[in-house]
């Protein structure tokens, strides 16, 4: 089993990235269809980049949980990766930035792929040496789904705060 955590992860870093990326465009793609907006990108914002690894992670963890079913840590893992993934991209962003002064695409773009495979890697180390005592997996189930309510509460009932301010356009939300 071991041995397969690695090929697990690899393949949930090409299932995140390949479905980030699509979700980075699907809302402009499908004519800003609201049903879509609290899955894709609505915006340029920090907050919506956000999304874009979060929903492939956790679509991902889903399908990974059946085949993980006897790991007893499982939620509790996938929910500090899934948590590590959506904190360094603002950290990431705002660090570089701050020092850089700009940003430019192409750095943009290799943040969500460096994250990415953090977090995989992070899971895959934890999920191989069952580094996390999970007491409570129910409550990380929980605090999965708390997040995902968020992100689709924030979608359409945009805080008007920073990290959800487009910086191309200086709106907030849809």
């Amino acid at each position: 089993m071991k041995k397969s955590v690695n090929l697990w992860q690899l393949m949930g870093f090409a299932v995140t990235s390949f479905l980030g990326t699509i979700l980075h465009f699907l809302y402009d793609w499908l004519n800003e269809a609201k049903w879509i907006a609290p899955f894709s990108g609505v915006n340029e914002s920090t907050w919506e980049h956000m999304k874009l690894i979060f929903w492939p992670m956790l679509i991902y963890a889903v399908i990974q949980s059946f085949f993980f079913s006897d790991n007893k840590s499982f939620w509790c893992i996938k929910l500090k990766g899934i948590l590590l993934g959506i904190g360094l991209i603002p950290v990431i962003f705002y660090t570089y930035n701050g020092v850089i002064g700009k940003s430019p695409d192409w750095l943009n773009i290799a943040i969500f792929f460096i994250v990415a495979a953090i977090s995989y890697i992070y899971e895959a180390k934890a999920l191989k040496n069952s580094v996390s005592s999970c007491k409570f997996p129910k409550l990380a189930i929980f605090l999965l789904c708390l997040i995902a309510l968020l992100f689709i509460v924030f979608t359409f009932f945009t805080p008007q705060i920073a990290i959800f301010r487009d910086p191309l356009t200086g709106a907030y939300g849809i």
